[in-house]
C-alpha cells in the first residue's frame, strides 16, 4: 500500500524507513534494522539518506541502494562507536557524502538540507536524570524537494526552534511518542508548516515503539489534515 501527492509515490517499509520515488528517482530514507527489510531487496535507490546512528544499518543500505547511488549520512555517525556490531562505514561499496547539521546540497536534482533533530534536556523524551535519549548534535533530519514538492523527515527528534519558519507538502511523522514528538506536537506542526500529507512512521516495529495509528488519522482529520496510514509489509 502506497500514498501518492502529486508525481510522488510513498512507501512505509517499517520502522524508520521510507520510499520517496517521482517516476524518474528513488529516494529512501533510514533503510533498515530489527529486519524490517529481510524479505526486500529492490536495489533501486538513487539517493540514501541516513539521520543518527541508531537507523545506520548497511545490510539495509546495501537491500535499497542501486549500484551507482549516492548515500548521505550524518557525519556525527561512528560506525565503530556504535554498540552494536556492524560495519564500517568505509566498507559500503557506494559514493558516500558525509553531512553535518544546516548542510544544504543537491544531488540529482534533488535539494536537500540536513536540520538538527535532538530531544530537549529533561523533556518528555529524556531518561530520569533528565539526558535526552536523543541529544543536541547526533543527529538530523532531512528536508527534500524533488522538482517542487517538499518532503520532511524529522529523524528522532522533538519539535525544535529550528523549525520555526520549516515548510513541507508532505511530513513523514514519527508517531511513537517514545523517542520523538508527540502526536499532539505533530498536529502542530504540519499545521504550521502548511502540510498537505501527513505519513506516519516510525511505530509498531517493538514494544517501545506502539502507537495507534488509527487514533492518530482519526485526530489529525478531526484537524483538517490529510493522513495516509499505511502499511509496512512489503
Amino acid at each position: 500500500m502506497s500514498a501518492t501527492y502529486a508525481d510522488l509515490t510513498l512507501d512505509w517499509l517499517g520502522y524508520a524507513t521510507s520510499r520517496i520515488a517521482d517516476g524518474e528517482r528513488v529516494v529512501y530514507i533510514d533503510p533498515g534494522r530489527y529486519g524490517v527489510l529481510d524479505e526486500y531487496d529492490a536495489r533501486d535507490g538513487d539517493l540514501v539518506l541516513v539521520t543518527h546512528d541508531d537507523h545506520y544499518d548497511p545490510d539495509g543500505i546495501e537491500r535499497v541502494a542501486a549500484s551507482d547511488a549516492v548515500v548521505v549520512i550524518f557525519e556525527g555517525i561512528s560506525s565503530e562507536e556504535i554498540g552494536r556490531e556492524t560495519r564500517p562505514i568505509a566498507d559500503l561499496d557506494h559514493e558516500i557524502r558525509r553531512v553535518g547539521i544546516g548542510d544544504r546540497f543537491k544531488i540529482s536534482g534533488i535539494s536537500i538540507e540536513a536540520i538538527s533533530a535532538y530531544n530537549e534536556f529533561g523533556g518528555l523524551h529524556s531518561r530520569d536524570d533528565g539526558t535526552p535519549y536523543h541529544p543536541e548534535g547526533e543527529g538530523v533530519g532531512y528536508r527534500i524537494t524533488l522538482d517542487t514538492i517538499s518532503v520532511f523527515y524529522p529523524g528522532d527528534s522533538d519539535v525544535i526552534p529550528e523549525y520555526e519558519g520549516l515548510t513541507a507538502d508532505v511530513f513523514l511523522a514519527p508517531i511513537d511518542d517514545a523517542f520523538t514528538m508527540s502526536p499532539d506536537a505533530i498536529l502542530d506542526l504540519a499545521e504550521r508548516m502548511e502540510t498537505e500529507l501527513v505519513v506516519p512512521v516510525h511505530y509498531d516495529t517493538f514494544e517501545a515503539l506502539e502507537a495507534n495509528a488509527a487514533e492518530f488519522a482519526a485526530e489529525a482529520r478531526a484537524r483538517g489534515l490529510r493522513v495516509e496510514v499505511l502499511s509496512s509489509e512489503q
